[in-house]
């Protein structure tokens, strides 16, 4: 497009816009191929999906998978994973195929189960078997309980060993009555018996044969009532020797009862555990385990005894069984006594076919920990080691834990837990409560289990750093980090994987297949979600969901393959559902509300262009800058800054711009100018220097005094030098303009100034390429502001020769501006420079300093 501005007079003062001016060379556009890349469907080795194999692993990521391999194969300590990467962008899936993969190739880990300890019924022992052992161990052991409960009530209702008790207890017996019957025969000798009353045996007098009243006892003289009390101390006293005897025969048969308990029970115990001692004969652990369990057996032999007499069937005829719930709750006693000898499986991986992987979903501290839990018994809570249960850490340990970083940072707990089990290499099972408790309550104390896990931490790059500089531990505990790109490169080989990928989608959702013209848009998608043409997106969440969506509206229109026109649709009906605001804005626009002209010129005002984000839709739209200029000593101020509507990026691209002027124009003269400029009808923060070169080029205009093409937009940051610099969002801007000229209507004279280096990064709608193909739009690429100032005025920008510009040129226009400016000012007898700017407080210095925080 030629730009041929017509010369003419300059106004009274000379800055007028009929000045006379010096035309611009010509600024060839950028060409539609430019703009866009187009994938050809004929450049793809294939006609359908159905004839790829399925997309097995992921794409493009050789750093994170390089990085993955490497920490999944590394043993050692604190040689965790982090795997940074945003949401969607293939992370988790690839974690979960390469750490399943190595599991398989590497053998189970052993079980682990807890016991009763029996030197501290509060510490439970923690035995560590043989994967698969563990199960089978608890099933001999209730085999064994159920042996020996089986025998020893065999054993203890036997004939025989009824007979050996009743001979024991009537020795007993015999001795004692013959005990007692001597004892009598020695006081009837002297007239006095031995009288059996509920109180005990008692030594009374005797009259004609039968025992003596008090009253005839009260008759009889005084001495023989004397004779009778010395008699009666004296027998008394054989009397208590003779009880004592006879305790001690008691406690002596009580003891041997017991020793033919404990052998009897031996004798029947011995061979049971013996048997399941050989079965278990390469476990030392077992082997120790089981000689205690036979110990405590034998030691508790009577009590086993008691529960099964009180729980035995009537064995003579007449006697009444006993009510059900007393024999219910003998039956829970003798029960009671076997619980001990249980084994508790905690971790049983017998069904392994590799190491373990735990992805766990809801990393809570009893989730990752384990946990004991508590029953309800008369009245209060009560556990045992029987309630323990396992954790994610348990189940994972020996293999692999997977986690997502916010899942366990964000429940309480959780973090801490975990990062004291990989320092300590041990699982302690503590309940989260213990730790607050004012008054610490009696509980179990399991015997910790010994950790050899590899944990995986999924989460998006901001929480890596923000761990790396705020907690002290993590660089020691997660030293492997492997980073998901969002984008990879545009080779023939990744396009081949990205058909594959869509393959992968039709064959997991049950899709319809993809003609290769469709693959072929969804691999441009893939580049306009990357705005790159060189690359391709990495966030195939995003790439699945248009493939799902293509599916569905080629089913609605009955065709039996997924076309081109299906991908486009699915697009623009996504686009639909999100656009909005954007749709509203348009609306502001065009019935006048937001103020955006698109035709004609005016000075000191040019369209700039901002993209807003809503999450999951960005758009571009235009907003109106505008610049005036006045005699004074204020310098260069920026409105949204002073009222704190700028940003500290926005405001460093101000105060770089304001030093690009001044080491044009300052350099032979004071700028004796207060120039204001400002985001109009802006009224949230207005954030990053994209801006920047738009905010020249008003400032420009209003010192020249040349007006600007309002059918032309501008991006783009500007340096110190003058020269223009990459911005991001390029293709939204484009389009946002584009779209407001369209409804507007297209005159040909419209278009937008981007910079060089964004060129690669244009994916731009098919509409807006066709547009620029038919000549009604353009799209220029300017590598300084001279250059965008000869495109936005038509007049030739000038340069410098012997510290004179060009005449009628707009850096001679300006110059001349501020020179007079300079004049004038000093004119008026006030001081011009540095010491004329007023002195501001440290308060209002420090609320007009953007600040840079530093890590």
């Amino acid at each position: 497009m030629t730009e041929q501005p017509s010369p003419a007079q300059a106004g009274p003062d000379g800055f007028g816009p009929r000045g006379q001016t010096v035309a611009a060379p010509v600024h060839r556009p950028l060409e539609p191929d430019q703009l866009r890349w187009f994938c050809d469907p004929a450049q793809l080795p294939f006609e359908t999906t159905e004839e790829l194999e399925p997309l097995d692993g992921t794409i493009g990521q050789d750093r994170a998978v390089r990085a993955l391999t490497f920490g999944l194969e590394m043993r050692g300590d604190g040689f965790n994973l982090f795997v940074a990467g945003p949401r969607g962008s293939g992370r988790s899936s690839t974690v979960d195929a390469y750490v399943r993969r190595l599991a398989e190739s590497q053998p189970p880990p052993g079980d682990w189960c807890y016991v009763h300890n029996f030197k501290d019924a509060a510490c439970p022992s923690a035995l560590r078997l043989p994967s698969g052992r563990a199960a089978a161990l608890a099933q001999d052991m209730r085999t064994l309980m159920d042996a020996v409960r089986r025998d020893l009530r065999r054993v203890f209702e036997s004939r025989e060993y009824r007979q050996q008790q009743q001979e024991t207890h009537r020795t007993v017996v015999d001795t004692r009555d013959r005990l007692i019957r001597e004892l009598n025969e020695r006081a009837q000798q002297h007239g006095l018996a031995l009288s059996m009353t509920p109180a005990g045996p008692m030594i009374v007098p005797l009259s004609d044969g039968r025992p003596m009243s008090q009253e005839e006892l009260l008759r009889l003289p005084e001495q023989e009532r004397d004779r009778i009390g010395r008699l009666g101390e004296e027998l008394g006293r054989a009397l208590r020797e003779m009880g004592e005897q006879v305790r001690q025969l008691e406690r002596e048969t009580h003891l041997r009862m017991i020793e033919q308990d404990a052998q009897v029970a031996r004798s029947t115990i011995e061979p049971l555990v013996h048997e399941l001692e050989a079965k278990y004969s390469e476990l030392t652990p077992v082997q120790e385990y089981l000689r205690q369990v036979q110990e405590d057996l034998i030691a508790r032999a009577e009590e086993i005894h008691r529960a099964a007499q009180a729980t035995a069937e009537p064995d003579r005829e007449g006697q009444q069984p006993m009510p059900y719930p007393l024999a219910h709750l003998q039956q829970q006693r003798e029960e009671a006594i076997f619980e001990r000898y249980r084994v508790a499986v905690l971790v049983d991986n017998g069904a392994s076919r590799g190491a373990p992987v735990v992805v766990e979903t809801n990393p809570t501290y009893y989730n990752l920990l384990g946990r004991m839990e508590y029953r309800s018994e008369l009245g209060s809570m009560v556990t045992d080691f029987s309630m323990i249960k396992a954790g994610a850490l348990h189940r994972a340990n020996g293999g692999y834990l997977v986690l997502n970083a916010i899942d366990v940072l964000s429940s309480p707990g959780a973090w801490d837990v975990l990062k004291r089990t990989l320092k300590t290499g041990l699982i302690r099972i503590e309940n989260i409560g213990e730790q607050f408790t004012p008054i610490p309550a009696a509980t179990l104390r399991p015997e910790p289990i010994p950790l050899n896990v590899k944990v995986v931490l999924i989460g998006p790059p901001n929480v890596y750093y923000l761990l790396q500089f705020q907690d002290e531990d993590f660089s020691r505990l997660f030293r492997v980090r492997a980073d998901f790109d969002t984008e990879i490169t545009r080779t023939d080989e990744h396009l081949a994987r990205y058909a594959a990928f869509v393959a992968r989608q039709v064959r997991d959702g049950g899709l319809r297949h993809f003609h290769r013209s469709a693959v072929a848009k969804i691999a441009e998608y893939g580049a306009r979600l990357d705005d790159h043409q060189a690359k391709l997106s990495a966030r195939f969440q995003q790439i699945g969901d248009i493939v799902a969506e293509a599916s569905f509206w080629a089913a609605k229109a009955q065709s039996p393959l997924v076309m081109a026109e299906h991908v486009e649709q699915a697009i623009e009906e996504k686009t639909y559902r999100s656009n909005m605001v954007e749709d509203k804005i348009r609306e502001l626009i065009q019935d006048g509300t937001l103020l955006i002209d698109v035709t004609g010129e005016c000075q000191g005002q040019v369209n700039g262009l901002s993209v807003l984000d809503l999450g999951d839709y960005t758009f571009g739209r235009p907003m109106r800058i505008t610049a005036q200029i006045a005699l004074g000593a204020d310098g260069f101020t920026n409105l949204d800054r002073e009222t704190r509507l700028s940003g500290r990026i926005h405001s460093k691209g101000f105060l770089i711009l304001t030093s690009f002027l001044q080491s044009r124009y300052a350099q032979d003269k004071p700028l004796a100018i207060s120039a204001r400029i400002t985001f109009e009808q802006s009224y949230g923060e207005v954030e990053g220097d994209s801006a920047s070169s738009t905010e020249v080029y008003a400032l420009l205009s209003a010192l020249s005094g040349i007006p600007l093409r309002q059918g032309v937009a501008v991006t783009g940051s500007v340096n110190q030098r003058g020269e223009v610099q990459s911005v991001g969002g390029v293709t939204r801007k484009i389009e946002g303009f584009y779209d407001v000229c369209r409804v507007r209507g297209l005159t040909g004279e419209q278009g937008v100034l981007i910079p060089p280096s964004n060129i690669k990064n244009l994916m731009l709608r098919e509409d807006v390429v066709d547009a620029v193909r038919q000549g009604r739009f353009h799209i220029w690429a300017v590598t300084s502001v001279d250059e965008g100032m000869e495109i936005l005025t038509g007049v030739r920008a000038g340069t410098q020769r012997d510290g004179q510009w060009e005449p009628g040129t707009v850096n001679e226009r300006a110059d001349k501006r501020l020179r007079d400016y300079a004049e004038r000012l000093k004119g008026f007898g006030r001081p011009v420079g540095p010491a004329e700017v007023p002195e501001r407080s440290p308060a209002e210095v420090d609320e007009r300093t953007p600040r840079l925080r530093h890590s």
